[in-house]
C-alpha cells in the first residue's frame, strides 16, 4: 500500500508551499503556528499524519531563529504522529556561509543546524543552492541538492537583448565554478572580480579579470542580501567598459538598504528565484522567478522512490 504523500508548509513561505502543492495536485496540509506570552512557539497539525510520507516545507529566512525552530518542531510533531517517514524542504538554508573553521572560537553553524534538524527526526532533506557543496556532507541522512541553474539560464535567455555580446561574471573568485557553469550552458566567457569582504555589510572591489567592454554583464551569486557585494560589481564592471548590468540570483533575501542600493546603482535588472518570500518594498529593478515547478517534480520523485539526480543541474 503506498503511504501517502503530504505537503506541509512552516510561515516562512506559504506562496512558494502552496504552488507546490498546486503543482502536484494536492491539497496544502493543514497545521497551526502559534506564539505564546512567553514568546514560546506552539505547533500543532490539524489531521493525521499516520503513515504519511510528510514533506515540511521551511525557508530559513527572517527571522531565522523563529523559522529554524518551528521547522524543528513540525519534524518533531511529525515524528510523534506517526509518520511513515518526514523531509525538511528547505528552500533557503539560512547559516550555510558558516561552513568551516576560519576564525578561532567560532560554531560551524552550518554542521549545526544540520545536526538539529536531524536530531528532530528528519529522515531526508530536499534543498537548493547551497553556498558550499560541502554543507551536503553535514548530514548523515539523504540530502537532495537543487540547483536554480536552469531557472536563471532561461532569465538570461529569454530578457536579454542580443545575448551573444553578454559575458558572465563572478562578483568575487568564490564563485567562479558556479558561474563557469552557467557560462558553458549559456555558450558565453567568463569574468570574474577580485573582492575583498571589508564587514558583514561592506566590501571593496579590488580588479577585474576578464573582458567586458562593450558587453552585457550577467552576474550570477547564490545569494544576494544587503546588496553590497552586487552594487560594488556593477559599478566595477560599469567602469571597465560593461555597457549594461543584469543579475541573477537563487535566494533573494533583500535585508537593509539592499533595495535602495539595488535602486541607486547602475542595474537594468535584479532576478532571484522565489526561495526566499519577497517582502521589501516593490521595485521596478526587482523581479522573481519561480521554482515551484522544479520542487514540486523533485518532491514526486523522493516520494515515488525515483531518481532525482536529472534535476540537480
Amino acid at each position: 500500500m503506498e503511504r501517502p504523500l503530504m505537503v506541509f508548509s512552516g510561515q516562512s513561505n506559504l506562496p512558494l508551499a502552496q504552488e507546490i502543492a498546486d503543482n502536484l495536485g494536492v491539497p496544502l496540509g493543514r497545521s497551526t503556528t502559534e506564539r505564546f506570552a512567553n514568546d514560546c512557539l506552539f505547533v500543532r497539525y490539524e489531521q493525521s499524519l499516520r503513515e504519511g510520507d510528510i514533506f515540511i516545507i521551511q525557508s530559513l529566512t527572517p527571522p531565522v531563529q523563529d523559522h529554524l525552530v518551528e521547522l524543528l518542531m513540525m519534524i518533531d510533531a511529525a515524528k510523534s504522529s506517526s509518520a511513515a517517514r518526514v523531509t525538511a524542504v528547505i528552500p533557503y538554508y539560512a547559516y550555510a556561509r558558516s561552513d568551516k573553521k576560519d576564525a578561532p572560537r567560532i560554531s560551524i553553524a552550518a554542521r549545526l543546524v544540520a545536526d538539529l534538524i536531524q536530531a528532530a527526526g528528519a529522515d531526508r532533506a530536499l534543498t537548493m543552492t547551497l553556498h558550499s557543496a560541502q554543507v551536503h556532507g553535514f548530514f548523515k541522512v539523504p540530502v537532495d541538492h537543487l540547483s536554480a541553474e536552469p531557472v536563471i539560464a532561461n532569465y538570461f535567455a529569454t530578457q536579454v537583448d542580443k545575448l551573444e555580446n553578454a559575458v558572465v561574471v563572478a562578483p568575487d573568485a568564490g564563485d567562479i565554478k558556479r558561474a563557469s557553469s552557467l557560462a558553458r550552458r549559456l555558450a558565453l566567457p567568463i569574468a570574474f572580480i577580485d573582492k575583498q569582504r571589508l564587514s558583514d555589510t561592506e566590501v571593496t572591489s579590488r580588479g577585474l579579470v576578464g573582458d567586458v567592454r562593450g558587453k552585457t554583464a550577467l552576474v550570477v551569486d547564490d545569494e544576494v542580501s544587503t546588496a553590497g557585494t552586487l552594487v560594488q560589481a556593477a559599478e566595477s564592471l560599469t567602469q571597465n567598459g560593461a555597457q549594461a548590468v543584469y543579475a541573477a540570483f537563487t535566494h533573494g533575501v533583500y535585508v537593509g538598504p539592499a533595495i535602495d542600493r539595488i535602486e541607486k546603482g547602475p542595474i537594468v535588472e535584479v532576478a532571484a528565484t522565489n526561495t526566499c518570500t519577497y517582502k521589501a518594498r516593490p521595485s521596478s529593478k526587482i523581479k522573481q522567478l519561480s521554482v515551484g515547478p522544479l520542487f514540486a517534480e523533485a518532491i514526486w520523485r523522493i516520494h515515488r522512490g525515483e531518481s532525482v539526480s536529472s534535476l540537480f543541474t
